[in-house]
């Protein structure tokens, strides 16, 4: 089968919407089958299947930056590849963005898959655009969402009936890796993450200074960046140089640093879809210590495979790591849950459900008309 994956934000930019469809057309392309990326880029992809298509514009959405093209001329360059690869099925991600996923959708003519990977809360804008996006998402033969959190913020503006697929993880990774040598020695507490508020970096330094309390040997390791990496300077020079910020990290190269750790800690506000960074510390085998917010919630169950605690609650986030790392036993139970619930997020188990709703939309045939309300 001929694959067109569209990716909606910077290709070469940190981002879990970014990994998944790198993930995706790596195991797609293993399956044998035929894969095309089209993409924004700020340079040009190392790999031979990815066209770029535009250059991003960083938007400021859902209380965290979006690297999208909303310049619709870059439909242009998506034509001209679908031209060229003639793909048998589009898969949009996040078409109602006016990025590529959506000039995708529009320019596809052949059956469209697309996943919506919002976390979004609110969004007055979109309540405006809904109708005309409700025109624009009746183009599209499945509907996926990677969480009933994402499919329910959908739902409400473009209705439809919705597949729940969550993103996916090479598991296999991150439980084998071997341990990056060169962090700081002693226990170490782990963030993955943009420094932004809704990834909740604030609340994690401000957590760092109980928890590092009596904890001489801890050490705070900060993968990522963003306009929030001066909350560290708020910590006394002592707490300060046992924070080690490593800037952003390709995903690849994150599975040595998660295992060379003891503790994960997930302190994001809110807006989260899905809890890809979770997935990934449980199956490196991390204890999890995360908040109890929509999406993270359909990851982790609190007190079996991870604890969850209040957002924006430093307080709360200390006392729980503490416990983990106070109570061997705990975190090995955390832990080993952890890698179990890990596997139902495995690429194995992801990509063969996503191709069998390939399967099922080229069956199908191609789609009506954008007015078609028979096309879900």
């Amino acid at each position: 089968m001929r694959v067109a994956l569209a990716c909606p934000y910077a290709w070469d930019d940190p981002g879990g919407v970014q990994v998944h469809v790198r993930e995706l057309a790596t195991r797609l392309l293993g399956a044998g089958h035929e894969v095309l990326v089209v993409a924004p880029v700020r340079q040009a992809a190392p790999e031979p299947w990815v066209v770029p298509v535009g250059r991003p514009v960083d938007v400021r959405y859902n209380r965290s930056n979006a690297p999208i093209d909303p310049r619709p001329w870059s439909r242009a360059a998506i034509r001209g590849a679908f031209a060229t690869f003639r793909p048998d099925v589009v898969h949009a991600h996040q078409p109602t963005a006016p990025s590529t996923g959506m000039w995708a959708t529009l320019e596809a003519r052949c059956p469209v898959v697309a996943t919506f990977h919002s976390g979004a809360t609110a969004s007055r804008l979109y309540d405006v655009a809904a109708p005309l996006l409700r025109r624009l998402t009746a183009r599209i033969a499945v509907r996926i969402a990677v969480s009933e959190r994402a499919a329910a913020f959908e739902r409400a503006r473009i209705g439809g009936v919705w597949e729940i697929v969550p993103n996916g993880v090479e598991t296999a990774r991150f439980a084998d890796a071997l341990p990056r040598r060169d962090l700081p020695g002693g226990r170490r507490a782990l963030f993955v993450g943009r420094l932004d508020d809704r990834k909740g970096f604030a609340v994690a330094v401000e957590a760092f200074a109980p928890l590092a309390d009596g904890r001489h040997d801890l050490t705070l390791i900060v993968v990522g960046d963003g306009p929030a990496r001066g909350a560290v300077d708020r910590l006394p020079p002592s707490l300060r140089s046992r924070v080690q910020l490593l800037g952003a990290v390709p995903n690849v190269d994150v599975p040595p640093i998660h295992a060379a750790c003891d503790l994960y800690l997930g302190p994001a506000t809110g807006g989260e879809s899905f809890g890809i960074v979770l997935v990934e510390a449980m199956a490196a085998g991390l204890p999890v210590v995360a908040t109890d917010i929509p999406g993270y919630d359909e990851v982790v169950t609190d007190g079996v495979d991870g604890l969850l605690v209040p957002p924006r609650d430093a307080a709360a986030l200390a006392t729980a790591a503490g416990r983990v790392l106070d109570d061997p036993a705990l975190a090995s139970r955390l832990a080993e849950a952890g890698r179990a619930a890990a596997v139902r997020f495995d690429w194995g188990v992801v990509a063969g459900r996503i191709e069998a709703i390939y399967e099922a939309a080229v069956a199908a045939g191609r789609p009506g008309r954008p007015d078609d309300p028979s096309i879900r």
